[in-house]
C-alpha cells in the first residue's frame, strides 16, 4: 500500500509541473501574438490616432479663433463708447472753460480792469494815431 500512496503523489506533482508548464507556454505564445499583431496594426492605429488629435486640434483651434474674435469685437464696442464718452466730456469742459472765462471777464470789468479785447483796441487805436503824427511831421 505505501507504493501506491506515494506514486498518486509522484503522479500529482507531475501532473501539475506539466499545467505549470502548459501555462507558462500560452502565455509567451500570447506574448508573442501580441507583439506581432501591435506590430502589423499598430501603424494603422497610430495613424487613426493622429487623425482624432488632427480633429481635436481643428475644433480647438476654431473655438479659440471664435473667442478671439469676439473678445475683439467687445474691445472695439468699448473703444467707440470710450472716444464717444471722451467727446461729451471734451465738450462740457469747453462750456465750462467758456462759462469761467466769462465770469471772470465780468468780474474784471466790474473792478475796472480792461479787457485782453479793451487792450488790443488801445494799443491799435494808438497805432493809427502814431502813424498820423508821423505823417504830419512830415509835413512840417
Amino acid at each position: 500500500m505505501a507504493k501506491v500512496i506515494l506514486k498518486k503523489k509522484v503522479d500529482v506533482e507531475t501532473s501539475a509541473l506539466g499545467d505549470v508548464k502548459s501555462y507558462a507556454r500560452k502565455i509567451w505564445l500570447a506574448g508573442l501574438g501580441a507583439y506581432t499583431r501591435v506590430g502589423q496594426e499598430g501603424g494603422e492605429y497610430v495613424q487613426e490616432l493622429i487623425k482624432a488629435g488632427q480633429a481635436v486640434e481643428k475644433k480647438g483651434k476654431k473655438v479659440i479663433d471664435e473667442k478671439l474674435e469676439a473678445a475683439n469685437a467687445e474691445i472695439d464696442e468699448a473703444k467707440n463708447e470710450v472716444s464717444t464718452f471722451k467727446g461729451k466730456v471734451e465738450l462740457q469742459l469747453d462750456k465750462v472753460e467758456r462759462a469761467f472765462d466769462t465770469r471772470i471777464a465780468s468780474a474784471l470789468n466790474r473792478i475796472g480792469i480792461p479787457s485782453k479785447h479793451d487792450v488790443e483796441t488801445l494799443s491799435a487805436k494808438l497805432d493809427e494815431l502814431t502813424a498820423l503824427l508821423e505823417r504830419v511831421a512830415r509835413k512840417s
